[in-house]
């Protein structure tokens, strides 16, 4: 599925135009976007978790001539399932909590 059939199917199931669930699709990916990049984690229960993560630096090589090269230490974007998702992929039941 990509971004237009996204925008379509949220556009049937909300029963909106498909220019409003464009924007509103583009409004909360900015800002997910945003949060994740000021360090900040976004949590949707029963689907995930986006979060940065430090990546340290590290010594790799280069595939072509086998020569070491430095991977520089970055930033970058992670996300964790929730247990809600992971069970409709899987095709189970969520569990229920006590």
């Amino acid at each position: 599925m990509n971004k237009s059939e996204l925008i379509d199917f949220a556009a049937a199931e909300a029963d909106i135009s498909k220019a409003a669930a464009g924007r509103a699709l583009d409004a909360i990916l900015a800002a997910v976007t945003k949060a994740v990049a000021k360090g900040d984690s976004v949590t949707l229960v029963g689907f995930g978790t986006f979060k940065s993560s430090k990546r340290a630096a590290r010594t790799g090589r280069n595939p072509q001539t086998g020569n070491e090269i430095k991977i520089a230490a970055t930033t970058v974007p992670r996300f964790t399932a929730g247990a809600g998702f992971k069970a409709a992929v899987a095709g189970k039941k969520a569990a229920k909590k006590k």
